[in-house]
């Protein structure tokens, strides 16, 4: 280590992680982030339900997510801590709302590596159809648990080359796309056209209501964009790695969603899709390549594995913060000699297991009951960003706390126009049949949680004061 990163280190709460992540372990991070299997897979289904406007819903919610990025980008370089939105609640709406935060994080991402399990177990089963689901993400959630116990340098280059190989296979699905349209060769280069976005029924085939309830679905896809946040107290350099991880954000949106699903919906009309099985894939197929069907769904299986790996960095390090506050078993706090949270990654995988019990019960049902489950615990993370923000403007123009060197654009005004599209999309839920038990979950979630609350200040009522940032803190930024 530099001398300037052992000062580095000393600024975050958990002094004694490796600050392991180089730039371009931070940037691919961000960009595999942004590329999950809810792109992967889960937009097959929404293409049924919405047809070509499912472009438009992207789009949309990829400038709102902009918004909460630059929020978050604004609070990490005021304040760069591996804790990151659990720590912003905790500061800023008081230490219940940190310890709320914080698990429902936890929560989201083990549901999330759930997911993630059932799809690599899908992808898997489209070469080797007679290995049951639950053996193969089994295996899987074994392997990664290994990798990410060894070291976050092994982790960071894991995900490294995870997102090089989406990243190189998405760009090389548009140029094969646009290969289609512009010189008309494959098997559907007959019927590849532009025109296939309105020929059939219209932009809005099954009307503007029903392109509207896909936004859960959509939400899902940009879950982990946030990831990027919690790598700040592992970062090599967090001020200059970080906000150019968020400032590349909206030509990744634009590139790999938008840009992804135009050339595919325009090269094979909307009507061949169907849930359950990977637009791309499909597309490869149609277009006549089988060896590149093959190559496309080798490139989902290493999304869904990346996310899944993601998701296991994640929840140590936030039981970590957790145990840090007295919100969480103490045991929780300690690091490994290779300065990861192991015991933390431990029990999250344990609970990630369920996932591979569920592919075992309901393996057709499993991926539609945790992305659910996941988007709404992603909500509340998101809103947490977003209201945290709020307060902290108020904060910085009152002259009561420092000036952040990475503002966001419109100051927060961008952060109100996010919150109530968040809230627009957890009525979507509500309404939605099917999507409507994530909500009841999330109900019995918060109830257990407040029992605990109310348990941990039985017996340590100091669990409950509000604690200022250490000073070294406030001269980041």
């Amino acid at each position: 280590m530099t001398s300037s990163q052992v000062s580095e280190a000393t600024e975050a709460p958990e002094e004694g992680y490796e600050r392991g992540l180089g730039s371009r372990q931070v940037q691919m991070i961000a960009i595999g982030g942004a590329i999950g299997v809810g792109l992967f897979l889960g937009a097959g289904a929404n293409i049924a339900k919405a047809g070509p406007s499912l472009i438009l819903m992207y789009a949309l919610a990829g400038v709102i997510i902009f918004f909460i990025m630059r929020a978050l980008g604004e609070l990490l370089l005021y304040r760069p801590v591996s804790g990151s939105f659990a720590e912003y609640s905790r500061e800023f709406l008081g230490p219940f709302f940190g310890y709320f935060t914080g698990w429902t994080y936890w929560l989201m991402w083990v549901v999330t590596g759930m997911a993630e399990l059932t799809a690599a177990a899908i992808y898997v089963n489209y070469w080797f159809p007679a290995i049951p689901q639950w053996v193969t993400a089994l295996v899987f959630l074994v392997v990664l648990f290994v990798a990410n116990l060894i070291s976050v340098k092994l982790f960071g280059e894991i995900e490294f080359w995870f997102s090089m190989v989406k990243v190189t296979a998405l760009v090389g699905m548009i140029v094969i796309g646009l290969g289609v349209l512009t010189f008309g060769f494959s098997a559907a280069g007959d019927t590849a056209s532009v025109a296939n976005l309105w020929q059939f029924d219209g932009f809005f085939p099954k009307g503007v209501g029903s392109s509207l309830m896909t936004l859960q679905g959509v939400m899902f896809a940009y879950l982990a964009v946030e990831l990027v946040g919690v790598t700040a107290g592992e970062s090599e350099d967090p001020e200059k790695t970080l906000p150019k991880a968020i400032n590349t954000l909206p030509w990744r949106i634009a590139l790999f969603y938008v840009g992804a699903l135009t050339v595919i919906l325009c090269v094979v009309k909307w009507t061949q899709f169907a849930a359950g099985v990977s637009p791309f894939v499909k597309a490869f197929a149609m277009i006549g390549i089988p060896a590149g069907a093959g190559i496309v769904n080798f490139v989902v299986l290493t999304a869904a594995l990346s996310s899944c790996n993601s998701g296991m960095y994640s929840t140590g390090r936030m039981l970590r913060t957790l145990a840090d506050n007295g919100e969480a078993p103490r045991a929780f706090s300690r690091l490994s000699a290779s300065k990861t949270p192991a015991l933390g990654i431990t029990v999250s995988v344990a609970f990630m297991g369920i996932g591979v019990i569920l592919n075992y019960i309901v393996p057709e049902k499993a991926f539609g009951y945790v992305t659910s489950v996941a988007t709404a615990a992603g909500i509340w993370t998101w809103l947490m960003i977003l209201v945290s923000h709020v307060l902290y403007r108020r904060a910085v123009d009152a002259g009561r706390l420092p000036a952040s060197s990475f503002p966001a654009p419109g100051g927060a005004v961008c952060s109100y126009i996010a919150i109530a599209f968040l809230i627009f999309v957890t009525g979507l839920i509500a309404y939605d049949a099917d999507s409507r038990v994530c909500l009841y979950v999330m109900a019995g979630w918060a109830a257990a949680l407040g029992v605990g609350w109310l348990v941990l200040k039985a017996r340590n009522p100091e669990v409950a004061d509000r604690r200022e940032p250490e000073p070294e803190m406030e001269k980041v930024g």
